[in-house]
């Protein structure tokens, strides 16, 4: 009987926030690496990273001897010791990670240590490439050494077909060819940006390397998104954030809820409200609430973008009156407004701890969200593992629906966007 060292780590770079695993099966009795793995998970939790790697790394273990004996090595205290049984498993998004985990191999053939982290240097610095975004070109991050034996079973680990980018690359035929020691990789003429885009995007959404997502996940989270109607700021175009004026909804902005009320009672689905503090989408969700019988709960974290001096303004007098401060905004999601505003990385952070703390607040329920152009245009960005350019890519209108879905694995799928059929 063959025993493999499975060696797992896990990271995310804000936690949540940019998000990687990395992963390396060993032969135990000849110290030989046999497959590394890692992959960029978008924006998810450290924990939800670390899990992801152990399962990756068990996973691929099976495929070289499903008859193995496995000894897991991770620096991680709090995953060893809750696979090992010794703590229990408190939260949601950790608790379907570790049942898959325990069935990859029979509980007697799977032994745990931890490891301190120095120790786990090769694991960890796969889960840091995976964080770094996968290089333009990188499709998926699977490599089997030459020599590891395992017959079938190890050669297929070398093309890892189980994500939408492996996939893609695979279908590329003669126009992929392979890096060092079999890794993928599209063709130096596609090695773009947007290529890496696409690439971390397909990435970030796709399920775990067995297929699809397993029966036992349960309901997801559903987040319906709704946009405030119109206030008489929005047929100007003006900058109107969490900083300014805090203007009401116009007649025509409580016309649009109660188009947006009527059609949500139609579909007959939202079983919670939860409003942004501002005027605007208190009032939005109170007419809604109204419709479907529901109280609005207040959500701090669903506030619109702080928009600085900038607040009231037009672009165009945006652009007369601060030109660089405006272009910098333009250019870096690192940048603020004038006068101390809010960037947009500063609400992306923002906006992902509000959405782990819904989707476990609300798991396997569908919630209303009544919130803004930038925190709803975010929650998309998220989802789709899309870079911070994509916000200037999108178009939201007032009172418009949109949808997302947030699974216990910690991936998300994108349902419905700027659907304003109701409105008309």
């Amino acid at each position: 009987m063959r025993e493999f060292i499975v060696e797992a780590d896990g990271g995310a770079r804000g936690n949540p926030g940019p998000a990687g695993y990395g992963a390396v099966v060993v032969d135990a009795a000849t110290g030989q690496t046999l497959v590394e793995v890692a992959e960029y998970l978008g924006v998810t939790t450290n924990n939800v990273a670390e899990y992801r790697g152990l399962l990756a790394g068990l996973e691929a273990a099976r495929e070289l001897d499903p008859g193995a004996v496995v000894h897991v090595r991770m620096d991680s205290k709090l995953v060893i010791e809750q696979m090992a049984g010794r703590w229990k498993i408190k939260h949601p998004d950790l608790k379907p990670l570790a049942t898959r985990a325990a069935r990859v191999f029979p509980p007697d053939r799977v032994s745990w240590e931890w490891i301190p982290r120095e120790q786990n240097k090769q694991a960890d610095r796969l889960a840091n490439e995976a964080m770094d975004g996968a290089a333009p070109g990188t499709v998926i991050h699977r490599r089997v050494r030459e020599g590891a034996g395992g017959g079938a079973g190890a050669g297929a680990a070398a093309v890892d077909a189980g994500t939408a980018a492996g996939a893609a690359a695979v279908e590329a035929g003669a126009g992929a060819g392979t890096g060092p020691a079999g890794e993928v990789r599209e063709p130096a003429a596609k090695s773009t940006a947007k290529a890496g885009a696409d690439a971390r995007a397909a990435q970030a959404v796709a399920t775990p390397s067995t297929g699809w997502g397993p029966a036992d996940m349960g309901a997801p989270a559903t987040f319906v998104l709704l946009r405030h109607g119109e206030t008489p700021l929005t047929p100007q175009k003006r900058f109107s954030g969490s900083g300014g004026s805090d203007p009401s909804l116009s007649g025509i902005g409580r016309e649009q809820a109660e188009r947006a009320a009527a059609a949500l009672a139609r579909r007959g689905t939202i079983q919670a409200i939860v409003s942004s503090p501002l005027a605007r989408t208190r009032e939005t969700a109170a007419v809604v609430a109204a419709r479907l019988g529901l109280d609005v709960t207040v959500e701090e974290g669903l506030r619109e973008t702080d928009f600085g001096a900038w607040e009231g303004l037009t672009f165009a007098e945006v652009r007369e009156r601060y030109p660089d401060d405006l272009n910098a905004w333009l250019s870096s999601p690192d940048a603020e407004p004038t006068g101390g505003g809010e960037s947009f990385a500063a609400t992306a952070t923002r906006i992902a701890a509000t959405r782990d703390k819904l989707v476990a607040a609300y798991a396997g329920r569908t919630v209303l969200l009544v919130s803004h152009v930038t925190p709803i245009k975010t929650f998309v960005r998220l989802a789709l593992g899309a870079p911070p350019e994509s916000l200037f890519r999108m178009e939201l209108s007032a009172a418009s629906l949109s949808a997302i879905a947030y699974y216990a694995d910690g991936n998300a799928s994108v349902r419905l966007f700027n659907d304003t059929s109701h409105l008309r």
